[in-house]
């Protein structure tokens, strides 16, 4: 994973540039996130008087399928090391109808943000834990006949079993350990509260709370051993009401939420039917982008300063759909442009993640060697191209699609090519790909 950008180098031109290794074109989208991100870190180096007036300016990406938008939202979050989530709006519906509550968005981007700030306190305690850890095995193993001496000084022998455990040498070794039972309480998500997402979470920890926490004495080897007891150090060592504190401070000001499909909930102008619940999600939404308290197991948060990025096709539906009050807190809109042939050849060679490398790199692993000439990456473009004119164009998720359907044969016969080296030519896509280009019926297939 890369690493993230300090906030000092969180320059828009720095930003941009990152996504460049990742991301071909669209340079006005990763203009418009770069300078809403470094305008977060602007509004924290204001006077705390005015800091809570400046909100974020929200974004709105507005293209067709696979041209980026997404991808340019997370590696933003991965570059300066926000909590992100990406949620489709459409999956929601109006309070009181069937669908998830709205406010579990804020409540999925907290956990990310737990989940975040867990790992990173995990980090700096990894010494400790590994040595409480073995500390507790090599009881299991050599049990202490006098506790007090092996405080006063090391036990010998003690020293020589742990040198064999850091080895690996006793990984296979039997040991008793008292197991916690999985599925014990199970039964309690399975169980219909009530339509409200925030009253079923309350209720199930609560329940969860009060269920006795049973384990079962087994005898395991000391590999899954020592993964059972890291976790329990872990939990004894990190106090999770100061990771709740410091998950729910990030959430407030550096949280990202990436609303896509935005479109599907845009009323047209005569609201009937299906419309009225679509505006209704709309009016939901709003309290959150505008700025409300979301209640959650680890406490209140404000989205006054989360910022969000809503996406969409808008095929059908115009921005100018969405209802007045949400517009107004979209200020920013970027169109991204559909991808061409030229992109398409960058796409496949030049980010640091490139379909080539990967497919390289993957076939490597079999002792196969794949080579690309120009002309073939070329001719993979095209063909690219002339799909997604003649079938949906579904961006560069079109680039998987043949390049699976290319290296199909290959990939499934590779442990018996070790050795050789196969070279990807024009020619060789003609054989592999032609009567699936000739018959029109067929483009389906690869979509």
């Amino acid at each position: 994973m890369e690493l993230a950008l300090t906030p000092q180098s969180q320059t828009p031109k720095e930003i941009a540039g990152e996504l460049d290794k990742y991301i071909i074109g669209q340079d006005a989208a990763k203009k418009a996130v770069a300078v809403a991100l470094r305008n977060r870190w602007r509004r924290l180096q204001v006077r705390e008087e005015l800091r809570d007036e400046i909100l974020p300016k929200n974004i709105v990406m507005i293209g067709p399928t696979g041209v980026g938008k997404t991808e340019i939202a997370r590696r933003m979050a991965r570059l300066v090391n926000a909590p992100f989530t990406k949620i489709e709006a459409s999956k929601f519906t109006e309070v009181g109808y069937v669908g998830r509550d709205v406010e579990s968005i804020v409540r999925d981007l907290l956990e990310v943000a737990v989940n975040m700030v867990r790992q990173e306190q995990t980090k700096r305690i990894q010494t400790q834990v590994q040595r409480q850890t073995e500390d507790r095995i090599l009881d299991l193993l050599i049990p202490s006949t006098n506790p007090r001496e092996d405080e006063e000084e090391d036990n010998p022998t003690k020293e020589k079993f742990r040198k064999k455990l850091q080895e690996g040498e006793l990984d296979d070794k039997l040991v008793e350990l008292d197991v916690p039972e999985r599925g014990s309480g199970s039964f309690i998500e399975l169980m219909p509260v009530s339509m409200n997402d925030n009253l079923d979470m309350n209720i199930r920890d609560m329940l969860s709370n009060m269920m006795p926490k049973r384990s079962k004495r087994r005898k395991i080897k000391i590999k899954e051993a020592r993964t059972i007891l890291e976790q329990e150090e872990i939990s004894k060592l990190i106090d999770m009401e100061e990771v709740a504190r410091e998950a729910i401070h990030r959430v407030e000001q550096t949280g990202i939420i990436f609303l896509d499909e935005i479109d599907k909930i845009a009323a047209r102008k005569s609201a009937q039917g299906p419309d009225v619940s679509r505006e209704g999600v709309q009016r939901d939404l709003l309290p959150i982008v505008e700025g409300s308290t979301v209640n959650t197991k680890y406490g209140p948060v404000q989205t006054d300063h989360i910022l969000f990025i809503a996406a969409g096709a808008f095929h059908v539906a115009k921005p100018s759909d969405l209802i007045p009050e949400l517009q107004g807190r979209f200020p920013i809109r970027v169109e991204l442009q559909s991808l061409t042939k030229e992109d398409f050849v960058r796409i496949l060679t030049e980010p640091k993640n490139a379909l080539i490398v990967q497919y390289t790199e993957l076939l490597a692993t079999e002792q196969l060697t794949l080579e690309f000439t120009g002309d073939a990456i070329e001719e993979i473009a095209r063909i690219a191209c002339e799909v997604n004119e003649q079938a949906e164009n579904i961006g560069a998720r079109r680039l998987h699609t043949i390049m699976e359907q290319l290296l199909e044969e290959v990939s499934f016969e590779a442990p018996q090519l070790q050795g050789q080296s196969i070279k990807v030519t024009p020619e060789y896509i003609e054989k592999r790909l032609s009567d699936l280009l000739k018959d029109q019926d067929l483009t389906r297939y690869i979509l």
